[in-house]
């Protein structure tokens, strides 16, 4: 039997210590440009293969999935996700409760991802006969949450049902993680008093008024515009201190590296650019312009961990990728025209000059995210990750250090940016800059980026100016604005389980089985900086097979058919027309 078949069908632990074999006796003695092959090919980022078995298990409503827990059935779904998942076991709960009428009132939880309702302890016996007879046959899971050791149903003081939904492949498993916790509550002295706490209230008076309130109430792990509402009490409704009420957007930034107009208008603009003759490679080379689908996949990991995004705007050079749903609500796709306006030069093909103009887009909130194409969400997680209640940005230094040399014409671009980066804070604040940033997503602020744009005039206009990146060039929203924000009492550091991986790496395959294993970060960075034409396909490869088994689910954002030609001249001839209305202000 092959060994990637052996991997694929052994225990996590036995995997691993095949990879780690893997990793230290084999992939050193093979050729340099042979070992990422070489790693893909023994690295399984599949799950087992227990559907090619038979064609009817293939087309079966379950699936048997092999869990943390065991072995679960999960229900297959090709299109759902955690808040669809979470809504789900929730809803089936409070139709029930309804159903035998029991009263209940929904109350937020710690947790981000679970729900919770409250009943009174004196219905217990009731409801567990009744979640047992609902879970019963159904697939269902009913868990004891407190106490958590040794606890039955019949006597504890809070219980979790799920149903849980995996996507056709059994890639991804949406289990009681995503379930609805029922709460048994004391009546005592005029009041009731809960299990445990929550983020409100874990005592309330029987007489406090019975009122509706919309599923944002609850907790951030919704849209901000869901207003299907649920039966609380009203000091429920009230927003502690420490929830984040403020609009929240996204920004990308896209090419196709692929078009030949595109290419074309590259091949024109480096004819104009002499200078880069004696600059690094890395300011041109095409894998910086190499799109592999990774938009698709990073709009899923917004669309199934962070449903309290409020918009998403999409920068490109006029391209649309052929399966993105330009029709949709929340996104909208904003031209460089758009932008630049009369500043800058266009065509570009300098990140650095386009993250300079980012925050020209109209429309977009005062407090925003900025994301790269190759930088995933790894898991649920709430907006304070970012930003604090009272709206400032956090940061997330990198261990790597900001060269302390001084800077060479041929330094690689984002060294280069560094250093100048550097030379700003020393000059205005007298402190030295030296550490780079995480290749997470960026938290940001429109008022503080525009105020860098006026102080900094000189530095941001050139940057806008340079078609390439530019040895003069500052990196303004991936590190400048960070530190910029932090000395003017606008940001504050922040902590994020992270991880970056260097696609031309051998060892990333063997990393990425981890993480399909673990799904235990945040956010995670795929990134490629240079690779020849040989390693590139095999990245392409690993990412073709890496990436529909972390994220199996797709986003609202995708085309189940191919955009006609008409809808992508539509959008071209829509940044035109903007682009001739004049962008005076920097926040207009």
């Amino acid at each position: 039997m092959p060994l990637r078949r052996i991997l694929r069908l052994a225990p996590w632990d036995v995997r691993s210590r095949i990879l780690k074999t893997v990793q230290h006796r084999v992939l050193p003695r093979m050729a340099e440009d042979q070992r990422l092959g070489m790693a893909r090919r023994l690295v399984s980022l599949e799950p087992p293969p227990r559907l090619s078995f038979r064609r009817a298990a293939a087309r079966a409503e379950t699936i048997r999935v092999r869990t943390a827990r065991g072995w679960v059935t999960a229900r297959r779904d090709p299109a759902a996700g955690p808040a669809v998942v979470r809504r789900q076991n929730l809803d089936r709960v409070i139709a029930a409760l309804d159903e035998a009428g029991i009263e209940w009132f929904r109350i937020p939880t710690k947790l981000l991802r679970t729900t919770a309702v409250a009943v009174r302890r004196t219905d217990r016996p009731a409801v567990i006969r009744l979640l047992r007879e609902l879970t019963a046959g159904s697939h269902g899971l009913l868990d004891v949450v407190k106490p958590r050791r040794g606890g039955k149903p019949a006597t504890a003081d809070i219980v979790k049902v799920s149903w849980p939904v995996a996507d056709p492949r059994g890639s991804l498993v949406l289990g009681p993680e995503l379930g609805c916790e029922v709460e048994f509550w004391t009546e005592r002295d005029g009041v009731l008093a809960g299990p445990r706490g929550n983020p409100i209230a874990d005592v309330i008076p029987l007489d406090e008024p019975v009122v509706s309130a919309p599923e944002p109430a609850f907790g951030p792990f919704s849209s901000p515009a869901d207003r299907t509402a649920y039966r609380t009490r009203e000091i429920f409704t009230l927003p502690s201190p420490d929830r984040i009420s403020f609009p929240i957007d996204v920004v990308y930034t896209w090419v196709d590296g692929g078009d030949p107009q595109w290419q074309a208008r590259k091949a024109a603009a480096l004819g104009e650019n002499a200078w880069l003759d004696a600059a690094s490679r890395l300011a041109t080379n095409n894998s910086r312009y190499a799109s592999r689908d990774e938009l698709r996949y990073s709009l899923r990991s917004l669309h199934c961990f962070a449903p309290w995004v409020n918009h998403i705007y999409l920068v490109t050079d006029d391209q649309v990728p052929q399966w993105l749903d330009t029709s949709h609500p929340g996104l909208t796709v904003v031209s460089h025209r758009e932008i630049f306006g009369d500043t800058g030069r266009l065509p570009t093909f300098n990140s650095q000059a386009i993250e300079s103009r980012l925050h020209r887009i109209p429309g977009l909130s005062e407090h925003f995210l900025y994301l790269n194409d190759d930088v995933f969400l790894g898991r649920p997680v709430a907006p304070d990750l970012f930003f604090t209640p009272g709206g400032l940005t956090r940061f997330f230094p990198s261990n790597a250090q900001v060269d302390s040399a001084p800077r060479r014409p041929d330094d690689p671009p984002a060294d280069s940016a560094g250093k100048n980066n550097r030379e700003l804070i020393r000059v205005a604040f007298g402190r030295v800059l030296t550490r780079k940033m995480m290749h997470t997503p960026h938290p940001s602020r429109r008022s503080v980026i525009a105020e860098i744009e006026e102080r900094f005039a000189e530095y941001v206009e050139a940057t806008a100016g340079h078609q390439f990146r530019h040895p003069d060039d500052i990196s303004l929203l991936s590190s400048l604005q960070q530190y910029y924000a932090y000395l003017t009492g606008r940001a504050a550091p922040g902590t994020i389980a992270y991880a970056y991986a260097d696609l031309a790496n051998p060892t990333t395959p063997l990393k990425l089985a981890g993480l399909l294993r673990h799904r235990h970060l945040d956010a995670f960075c795929l990134n490629d900086t240079d690779s020849d034409e040989v390693v590139a396909a095999e990245q392409e490869a690993l990412l073709a097979e890496f990436l529909p088994a972390y994220l199996p689910f797709p986003s609202p954002y995708e085309l189940t058919g191919p955009r006609p030609t008409a809808a992508v001249v539509a959008q071209v001839d829509r940044g035109r027309e903007l682009a001739a209305v004049p962008t005076n202000s920097p926040v207009a």
